[in-house]
């Protein structure tokens, strides 16, 4: 049986693996993260993933190394982390009453084979219309500041929410699993 590497630094994304009862190890891709000119957000998160997966299977022989990457977007606009708290006030105050779509790209990369998986999997965000106030309490509650779209789904976020509409949540946290699941079966690697 190959390793399974997972291809980040994210401890979501870490956790969410976890929930497969799997044997796992994590590598940090060091790659550059800039959008090209041209590039859609799907083509964007797309590209990331491929590119965090190949970089970590350069230091693996017999490996299925996944790669993800994450967007939000609102407007045609790609929401990144806020990094601090005015910037996530602007994010929620712009996200308050509208549909946040998070796209998700995932890869799946054999070192033994050289075959790819790739796949980008949507999931929208219907957020409550939300006030100044309700705004700040709950950023003083969770402080998302490393979290695209300033919030944490699997927290207190899930109080500025309307609705969710997807097909897994785990890829609302940064890792689709139940289209991970069908790209490991294809490499031979069963998780039940």
């Amino acid at each position: 049986m190959p390793k399974l590497v997972l291809a980040s630094t994210s401890p979501f994304r870490r956790a969410i693996l976890e929930k497969l009862g799997l044997a796992f190890e994590v590598c940090s891709p060091d790659i550059d993260e800039t959008p090209l000119g041209d590039e859609t957000p799907g083509q964007l998160v797309a590209r990331l993933a491929c590119a965090k997966a190949s970089k970590v299977v350069e230091d693996y022989q017999d490996a299925l190394v996944i790669g993800s990457d994450q967007v939000a977007v609102i407007d045609d606009e790609i929401l990144g982390k806020p990094g601090d708290h005015d910037s996530a006030v602007a994010q929620l105050q712009k996200a308050s009453g509208k549909t946040v779509q998070f796209l998700t790209g995932l890869c799946l990369i054999n070192s033994a084979t050289g075959q790819t998986q790739s796949e980008t999997v949507p999931f929208l965000v219907h957020f409550r219309s939300l006030n100044s106030e309700q705004i700040e309490n709950y950023l003083q509650a969770e402080q998302p500041y490393n979290c695209a779209g300033s919030f944490k789904s699997e927290g207190l976020g899930i109080a500025l929410f309307e609705r969710l509409e997807g097909e897994d949540p785990n890829t609302l946290i940064g890792l689709p699993l139940i289209r991970l699941i069908r790209m490991l079966e294809k490499e031979g690697m069963p998780v039940i």
